[in-house]
């Protein structure tokens, strides 16, 4: 039997030979020298390349190198404070009236709905763009003057009242100013500090602007609401929705230095405003190569 196992076998493959194409393969030649020759060069390609990007990287890490300020460059800490000893006490006593009734206050203001804290918020905005509109005049933006305007005859009529803020809808943005704006543009400086009971921290300059502000709305007097009672207890509701946006607490942080800190920052934003502002009113000089206006 197994002869002719093995001649049946012999006739299948030959069959299959005959039936279709019959292919050898090899294997490749070993080359070890010339694969070690590869390695070789891939070798140094790999380390061409990271010592490009290590170098690329010094240059990055070089170029944004930070420069440490020198003491003639820091800004000073110290501000004028030529009553600081009235400040401070002005500062302690509205701590305590913070705590004890501002933030109270303030915190069962916010469990109203937001809809009715956002009418309220509108309708005191709405009424300061009638002192925004004075001082635009006052400091010679007509412009500006007549987008506040349009903004207070918008809300008060289709916001009914202003509760509603249908002006900035209408791609008529807000831009806030006052009789402070005013007062720097004139070239008065901030003053000393100065610590206005129950509002806080500010200068001798904004409490003049204060008083101008206040002016302005009642001697406009509109809707006959800067008259009499009315005029104490929308100053009382207004004071509540500031202080109920405004998420600073009183030492707060801890430190011991707080009057210091809340001194210095609230100066320097003013001296940083007056810069802007000024910025605005003289723009900087075309420099060659650079295209005007940027």
């Amino acid at each position: 039997m197994r002869p002719r196992s093995l001649a049946a076998l012999a006739a299948l493959a030959l069959g299959g030979c005959a039936s279709g194409n019959v292919s050898i393969r090899s294997l490749p030649p070993e080359t070890p020298a010339a694969d070690n020759a590869a390695a070789v060069k891939n070798a140094a390609v790999l380390a061409a390349v990271e010592t490009e990007a290590a170098h690329r990287a010094t240059e990055e890490d070089s170029a944004h190198e930070v420069i440490p300020l020198t003491t003639a460059e820091a800004p000073s800490m110290i501000s004028y404070d030529p009553w600081e000893r009235l400040n401070r006490f002005t500062y302690r006593f509205n701590t305590r009236f913070d705590e004890a009734v501002f933030l109270p206050v303030s915190d069962e203001y916010r469990r109203l709905p937001a809809p009715v804290r956002a009418s309220v918020h509108n309708f005191f905005t709405n009424l300061a763009e009638v002192e925004n509109t004075v001082n635009y005049g006052l400091q010679l933006r007509p412009g500006s003057g007549a987008r506040s305007l349009a903004r207070f005859v918008v809300n008060s009529t289709i916001g009914i009242g202003g509760l509603f803020d249908v002006a900035t809808k209408l791609k008529l943005e807000p831009v806030p100013t006052g009789f402070t704006s005013t007062l720097s543009q004139w070239g008065m400086h901030p003053g000393p500090y100065l610590v206005i009971p129950f509002l806080g921290p500010s200068t001798l300059r904004d409490g003049v602007g204060l008083l101008g502000d206040f002016g302005f709305s009642y001697a406009v007097n509109v809707a006959r609401l800067y008259r009499g009672d009315k005029t104490y207890a929308l100053g009382v509701v207004d004071a509540i929705d500031e202080r109920s946006n405004i998420s600073f607490r009183y030492y707060g942080t801890g430190s011991p230095f707080e009057y210091e800190t809340v001194r210095f920052l609230y100066v320097h934003k003013e001296l940083i405003e007056d810069a802007a502002l000024h910025a605005k009113d003289h723009p900087k000089p075309h420099v060659s190569g650079t295209p005007a206006g940027k």
